[in-house]
């Protein structure tokens, strides 16, 4: 089947269902991704939260269909982009969905680029699979790109290696490389993590700027919360694998009902608080995720644990329109809060 063939009518741009993801490992198996389902709008923004080892990064590489095979397998679920599985394709169909229909930018620019070829020519391959153009029109493309995403004196900097960039500006650079395509999706994986506060706040502003611009969703993986506030529209709150809690932000942020989300709102500095104001911490650490976790993978750390947390994993349920929490102690929590 076709990604260009004509397609079943969907009321969402992305519909993840029921996203399962395995590791196979020497020491057991790895439940990193674990029954994950959500949608995507068209120029929405989602914010992706969580400790590092919740699984944001593996759900996302799991869409794009870029997990080692093996170790990893994508056991379970449904990637549906405009009604389309992409689970279902094959690999040469894929491999023109990727770029031209979603696009990532990762964590690290130093090694998602490759470093013996010059930036120019890593924009232009793109440009060359999924546009069709010549060399000559890829190179004004990759230079149009360079200049949009920042960079004086674009088309000199194309015949650069990524070690003459800053970090800064081979982040830009992959921003670029992300958006050659014009692609529907943008997933953003922490891609502000090695940068200094400056840059990270230039580059936020930046892909903010290009999504007006272009219309594009953003699916944007942080552990810091602070900048999803002032960037998305909703939140998938994730925990050992699983999204325990997903909403408007405004309406997470207000009223969390999960007991890890009300941890980590309160581990953020708050405008406002009086001086001296004592942060949270979650006690504890992460669980193993090696082995099949019994009941709420959170409830060994949770304050509002009660003895059928202990043996019955919650599911998501409604608690206002729109916002869904996977906690049996929601109420007591949201009172508490």
């Amino acid at each position: 089947m076709s990604f260009n063939e004509p397609q079943p009518a969907s009321e969402h741009l992305l519909e993840v269902k029921n996203l399962t993801t395995r590791f196979y490992m020497e020491d057991g198996v790895v439940y990193a991704v674990n029954d994950v389902s959500y949608t995507l709008d068209e120029s929405e923004t989602l914010g992706v939260v969580g400790e590092s080892g919740c699984g944001k990064s593996v759900h996302a590489l799991s869409m794009m269909r870029l997990i080692p095979i093996p170790p990893g397998k994508i056991e379970a679920g449904e990637v549906r982009l405009h009604g389309r599985n992409l689970l279902e394709l094959d690999d040469e169909e894929m491999r023109r969905v990727r770029g031209a229909q979603i696009a990532m930018i990762f964590q690290d620019p130093m090694t998602s680029l490759n470093p013996v070829l010059t930036i120019g020519s890593q924009i232009t391959e793109a440009l060359k699979l999924h546009q069709g153009m010549n060399n000559k029109e890829a190179q004004e493309r990759s230079a149009e790109l360079l200049a949009t995403v920042g960079i004086p004196e674009a088309s000199q900097r194309l015949d650069d290696y990524p070690h003459q960039f800053s970090g800064g500006m081979r982040q830009r650079a992959m921003i670029a490389m992300a958006l050659s395509c014009n692609p529907m999706i943008l997933i953003a994986d922490e891609p502000t993590t090695a940068l200094d506060v400056t840059i990270q706040a230039q580059i936020i502003d930046l892909v903010r700027r290009l999504q007006d611009k272009l219309g594009m969703a953003v699916i944007w993986i942080t552990h810091d919360l602070g900048v999803v506030a002032g960037l998305a529209q909703r939140v998938n709150v994730m925990y050992a694998g699983c999204l325990i809690e997903t909403g408007p932000v405004k309406q997470i942020y207000d009223y969390p009902h999960h007991p890890y989300t009300v941890g980590l709102l309160g581990s953020l500095p708050r405008p406002g608080d009086p001086l001296g104001t004592r942060l949270l911490s979650i006690p504890g650490e992460p669980p193993d995720l090696i082995g099949l976790l019994e009941g709420c993978p959170f409830a060994p750390r949770c304050t509002y644990a009660v003895e059928r947390c202990l043996h019955e994993a919650p599911t998501l349920e409604p608690t206002e329109p729109g916002h869904m929490v996977a906690c049996w102690e929601k109420e007591n929590v949201r009172k508490a809060k």
